[in-house]
């Protein structure tokens, strides 16, 4: 089986190999997304199936492939956290994260494709929750003078600097990384064990 993953992210790179998928094309997604949902988990959801089946349906290649893509989204209290504009909007994001608990949603899309041509395919989400710590104006600061917020969903990153901001969580850590592993280890095997 050869894999196709919908997303420039250095973080679901890593974590797809993390998984044992060594050997895989990255062939990002050029769709515009459309968010017709309201509810986080939908959303993730269709946004991944957007990136999925736009790059199952751009690609043509001999033989059968698996094309996995994603979406990541950080909401708290039913808003939806993107990536901030500026480093007052960083520091605003983090200053309401504070003190409570948030989730993370991932929803994945795995498109089989056979000669060029979409076979099946099959969406799913995965949620965790992060609790923040109550973190002092001076620390937001700091983590903002890393830069590391500026790229990031919710304005924090748990794989690098961001992690000290983190009291704990419930669930998946690599789901808030960029991709749910274990959900998506179990999802290939019963999507694919029919084809295999």
């Amino acid at each position: 089986m050869n894999y196709i993953l919908a997303s420039a992210s250095p973080r679901r790179k890593e974590l797809l190999t993390q998984m044992g998928i060594t050997d895989f094309q990255i062939i990002k997604s050029t769709v515009e997304e459309r968010i017709t949902k309201t509810i986080p988990a939908e959303i993730v959801e269709e946004l991944s199936e957007q990136k999925c089946v736009d790059v199952a349906k751009t690609i043509k290649l001999p033989g059968s492939y698996l094309v996995i893509g994603a979406d990541t989204i950080v909401a708290d209290h039913g808003h939806i956290l993107g990536k901030p504009k500026d480093e007052a909007h960083a520091f605003a994001m983090l200053s309401n994260l504070r003190g409570h608990e948030h989730s993370v949603f991932t929803g994945v899309t795995l498109c089989l494709c056979d000669n060029g041509m979409l076979q099946k395919k099959v969406t799913f989400h995965e949620e965790t929750k992060v609790f923040m710590r109550s973190f002092s104006e001076e620390e937001i600061k700091a983590y903002i003078t890393t830069k590391e917020p500026m790229d990031k969903a919710g304005s924090y990153g748990i794989q690098g600097r961001g992690a000290i901001l983190v009291e704990k969580i419930h669930g998946d850590y690599n789901n808030v990384v960029g991709l749910p592993i274990t959900r998506l280890y179990e999802e290939m095997k019963r999507f694919c064990q029919t084809d295999s």
